[in-house]
């Protein structure tokens, strides 16, 4: 079984049975957000803004966490990842820069997280990269990555049997960001409620496509 979390912004956590992940931490102070601590064997980050790369707020109990920052291939814990390069905005990084979508097999489910994706369409190498993803984690909020409505058009390209928003409008946040029932609109389901983590193996992904609407821990 894998747990997942979401601290809000991209923060997730997803537990495993013998490893624990953290994407993209955030800094409390430039978020808005409150402190957290987290306990993980691996830290993922998917590009260098604050409010992604707060690697202190992670511990481990066998001492710092492995930490990843870029794109590649990665082993540890029994927990592959393939880091897959993209641009944080829809002009090749002129605006935003680089950013890194994590590809990650663990007990037998591919996690995606897109980080702050912000090209308007995925490329065929990276829809190929993708294409094993059971669990998408997506950016919604527009502004500085993708739209609601953009995110439906990079779901149809990949896939995925449970699509998690993030990284959109909520309580304490210093960003102007849509909120997430442009993306619930979007997807046809208005009246989604809320749940306190998702729990998925691959025996019980769905047949048909999922929206899965997580509380902020």
């Amino acid at each position: 079984m894998v747990d997942i979390w979401w601290w809000g912004q991209a923060c997730f956590r997803v537990k495993g049975k013998n490893t624990a992940v953290v994407f993209d931490p955030y800094d409390p102070n430039f978020t808005g957000l409150p402190k957290f601590k987290a306990e993980a064997d691996i830290v993922c980050i998917s590009h260098s803004h604050q409010d992604h790369n707060f690697a202190e707020a992670v511990t481990s109990d066998s001492g710092n966490p492995f930490v990843i920052s870029g794109p590649g291939e990665y082993e540890k814990s029994g927990v592959n990842i393939v880091g897959i390069a993209s641009f944080h905005d829809d002009e090749e990084g002129a605006k935003r820069g680089k950013n890194t979508i994590y590809n990650m097999a663990i007990d037998g489910v591919n996690v995606v997280h897109l980080g702050d994706f912000g090209q308007k369409k995925l490329t065929q190498e990276q829809v190929e990269q993708l294409s094993n993803c059971d669990v998408l984690l997506i950016p919604v909020g527009s502004v500085y990555t993708i739209s609601g409505k953009e995110a439906g058009d990079i779901i149809a390209q990949i896939e995925p049997k449970i699509i998690v928003p993030m990284h959109y409008k909520i309580d304490g946040l210093k960003f102007d960001l849509d909120p997430v029932s442009v993306f619930l609109s979007a997807m046809g389901k208005e009246k989604l409620e809320p749940q306190a983590k998702l729990s998925i193996s691959f025996e019980r992904l769905p047949s048909e496509p999922e929206v899965v609407l997580l509380q902020k821990q």
